[in-house]
């Protein structure tokens, strides 16, 4: 009955009964806290680094690909305008023929 009288006099966070099942839990976890993240480090840090170096690569990739893309909309834009450079140059050397003509007459 003593055991009984310990674990109902002891309140958990905010008013919430954390019970033996919670203290259990809290003892477990301290006891094996040592053991476990160790362990859990040892496996976590490769994956880490893999993730980091995929994401290195990912952003590479990714670098090379929109300065490629720039490179072609560059060369479509140049296009373009030599395109209508010399559209003008042609309609100034050659009279539109939907245009009518003006002749002046004088007295």
């Amino acid at each position: 009955m003593a055991l009984e009288d310990i674990f109902k006099g002891f309140d958990g966070f905010d008013g919430v009964e954390a019970g033996p099942a919670g203290i259990a839990a809290t003892i477990g976890a301290a006891i094996l806290a040592p053991i476990v993240i160790p362990a859990l480090a040892g496996v976590a840090k490769p994956l880490a680094k893999a993730a980091i170096k995929e994401g290195l690569l990912l952003s590479e990739k990714g670098k090379e690909f929109f300065a490629e893309a720039a490179e072609v909309f560059e060369d479509l834009v140049a296009e373009a305008k030599a395109e209508l450079a010399q559209d003008q140059t042609t309609s100034n050397s050659q009279p539109d023929p939907n245009q009518p003509e003006i002749i002046v007459v004088s007295d």
